[in-house]
């Protein structure tokens, strides 16, 4: 078999429906009904609610306010420097614009950078990011009165910056001045919905990262093929992973594609109610599951570690929650029991995705209360995958090579760069820069191309340590990388961020962390196969850096990285 797919038909995807249609007024077959009093959004500290009447009110209005002040149409941008809040996402981006989130931890330059690249005509920022965004806007070259700030406590007249809902007012005040998206057949493929941004997929270094155009057919159509997926309507299946009515939780970026398709427009397409946490604090996320009672989870592995780990967590009763879904990085197959024991009623497994591929690839199986240990998931209904080997065959079933993708999801390229676009792009396929064995439809991502390490010939994934590293009590977090090694040409270093209990032993002396690191070691050394061991050594660090989606920020230690350690004992055996 050189080509892998879904055995479950995807149904029509509509290709003539903008996403706010889609989303608002799609009487798409199958398609969950919301009941009236069930809210699109809720504010996580207050438990202030929002409606579907409400909710496109406020769509209608701020996209009459934008074409009226702006003269914003179809194909310019608009930029939002937030972190999640309920004020910007309210009204649902794009109804007239291309929308393109930016990190609200960006600097001035890296902003400004986003800026320029996409051309963007308006950006509404957070009160806490106004004076970056300030900055990035003067050295962008845009007039300030194309800077919205959105609104809160903070006195934005100081700044005579319009705020966002004072544009809802004086977009309802007035006559309608735009006309909304209205695509003939096939127009919504080609018609650019976001830019996201993304550092790329084959591994090759990028200067920046790169903003991915995706279409509002892109994200219909993954939409569409989740709930095929998860048989949202099928009246025949028995359980359904979601209702109307359920409570997801959003405390993921939306900016990030995971945040924006999965948490966000999945989510409000099958009736449920997300609620909005603008920062994660472990403790305060603690409470908020139990008091909105939630019943989605949509995590990254560092947050699942804590739920499993945390002394907070411990006596808590999650029986509400029913769906907890991992993604952006590799959840290792220990951490996946032990969530199961927190989370008892829940279906528990792994999805995977790209902004190339906006999003989900493969998901857990609807059928399934825990997911296969390793697995990302069964491959979607509409997905296409092959699996290329390093020899430019492709594999069978149970063979492991990069990951190649198509479907009705695939983004559009890479914006404005077309030589970015033709090394990861081919005649509809994606890259994905990804090592894969698929068995079963099931995909097993052994870890980034970039990344693998190669020990004595071995293939060595960091994230399949860094899982097993964080099952020890002495780990709070953890980083693996290769080291040169005249010998094994790479051998893994441990960067480990100590626990509470293992720093109060390393705080005794030299001789404390040494036998903390001794211990680390064992714990690796007992399990895994001698090339895998920690030879490189165990170094203690303060914090494991990581970007919005969870995935570690591997570059961050090439400058610890400096010397290959003595040979050992077990550096010269053979395994």
């Amino acid at each position: 078999m050189s080509e892998f797919r879904s055995p479950v038909p995807l149904p029509h995807v509509p290709d003539n429906l903008s996403i706010p249609q889609f989303i608002f007024h799609s009487g798409t077959p199958g398609r969950p009904v919301r009941p009236s009093n069930v809210p699109f959004f809720i504010e996580d500290g207050t438990g202030r609610a929002v409606t579907y009447e409400q909710a496109h009110h406020r769509t209608y209005s701020l996209a009459n306010a934008l074409s009226i002040k702006w003269n914003i149409g179809p194909k310019d941008v608009v930029c939002l420097f937030s972190p999640n809040d309920m004020a910007p996402w309210l009204p649902i981006p794009t109804y007239i614009h291309t929308f393109s989130p930016a990190n609200p931890s960006f600097t001035v330059e890296e902003l400004r950078y986003q800026l320029s690249v996409t051309r963007a005509k308006v950006v509404i920022a957070h009160p806490a990011c106004l004076s970056t965004a300030r900055d990035a806007v003067r050295a962008y070259g845009i007039p300030y009165d194309s800077l919205v700030v959105l609104d809160s406590s903070t006195d934005s007249n100081e700044h005579s910056f319009p705020t966002i809902g004072k544009l809802i007012q004086f977009g309802a005040s007035k006559g309608e001045n735009y006309k909304a998206i209205s695509f003939k057949p096939g127009e919504a493929k080609a018609a650019v919905a976001f830019l996201s941004f993304s550092s790329g997929t084959t591994g090759k270094p990028k200067a920046s990262n790169l903003a991915v155009s995706i279409s509002h057919y892109a994200v219909i159509a993954n939409v569409i093929q989740m709930a095929t997926h998860y048989r949202l309507g099928d009246p025949s299946w028995p359980k359904k992973s979601v209702n109307p009515g359920d409570v997801a939780v959003g405390v993921l970026p939306f900016f990030h594609i995971y945040g924006l398709v999965v948490n966000m427009h999945y989510m409000l397409y099958s009736g449920a109610s997300i609620v909005v946490i603008p920062k994660f604090n472990f403790g305060e996320f603690l409470e908020s599951i139990t008091r909105h009672r939630m019943t989605h989870l949509f995590l990254v592995p560092p947050q699942i570690v804590l739920l499993c780990k945390h002394p907070a967590s411990k006596g808590r009763v999650f029986s509400h929650v029913k769906f907890l879904l991992s993604g952006a990085a590799p959840m290792s197959g220990d951490l996946m029991l032990q969530v199961s024991k927190t989370f008892p009623n829940a279906a528990i497994g792994q999805g995977y995705g790209l902004t190339e591929t906006a999003t989900t690839v493969c998901a857990l199986q609807p059928d399934r209360k825990l997911g296969t240990i390793g697995s990302a998931g069964e491959l979607i209904p509409g997905i296409v995958a092959k699996v290329v080997k390093s020899d430019g065959s492709l594999a069978v079933d149970g063979e492991q090579g990069e990951l190649i993708v198509t479907g009705p999801s695939m983004a559009l390229g890479y914006y404005e760069n077309p030589t970015a676009t033709a090394e990861t792009f081919l005649d509809g396929w994606v890259r994905t820069g990804d090592e894969v064995i698929i068995k079963n439809l099931e995909v097993f991502v052994v870890d980034r191309l970039k990344e693998i390490m190669k020990v004595r010939g071995f293939q060595v994934a960091p994230a399949e340590l860094e899982g097993h590293l964080l099952l020890h009590p002495d780990v709070a977090d953890a980083c693996v990388v290769g080291i040169p090694d005249e010998y094994s040409g790479e051998i893994p270093l441990a960067f480990v961020v100590p626990s509470a209990n293992a720093l109060k032993c390393i705080k005794g002396g030299k001789e404390g962390a040494n036998t903390v690191k001794k211990r680390i070691a064992k714990h690796v050394s007992d399990s895994k196969v001698p090339y895998k061991w920690l030879v490189g050594g165990v170094e203690f660090v303060d914090v494991i850096p990581r970007n919005p989606s969870g995935k570690i920020v591997r570059f961050t230690f090439s400058l610890c990285i400096h010397r290959p350690p003595e040979h050992s004992e077990v550096a010269s055996g053979s395994s």
